[in-house]
């Protein structure tokens, strides 16, 4: 569970990093609205990976008790995703919908970039995980 806590911290802080590349793009560029939507999307995607992180913590806890296994949450996660596209299309001129959809999929595209990187790391340096 170590490794997964350091992984999904490092995950957490790399969301925050390009969070706030976008929220300095969003101060000095005219594209206020597509900058706008990936600021949204990504806020909700960072809010979809930490509730994702305290389920999964859950669903660890009781597969270790041996109690039943609750799920991760999925519907919880859908809802936000649609608050936020809710969101976009409500006001149009600040949130662009699909940078909000493209900011939902960050959290996601930034997992996977994570898991090559260490993927070819590990491969390289001839570790096995």
């Amino acid at each position: 569970m170590g490794e997964l806590q350091h992984s999904l911290s490092r995950h957490r802080k790399y969301i925050l990093y390009l969070l706030a590349i976008f929220v300095f793009c969003w101060g000095i560029t005219p594209y206020k609205a597509i900058f706008g939507g990936l600021i949204l999307g990504t806020a909700f995607s960072l809010f979809n990976h930490w509730l994702m992180l305290k389920r999964m913590h859950r669903f660890n806890t009781a597969l270790e008790r041996g109690n039943k296994v609750q799920s991760l949450g999925t519907m919880s996660r859908m809802a936000s995703a649609g608050v936020a596209a809710i969101i976009a299309l409500r006001y149009p001129d600040h949130f662009n919908i699909i940078s909000t959809v493209l900011g939902l999929m960050a959290s996601y595209i930034v997992i996977m970039i994570d898991f090559f990187i260490h993927f070819l790391i590990n491969r390289k340096t001839g570790e096995e995980r």
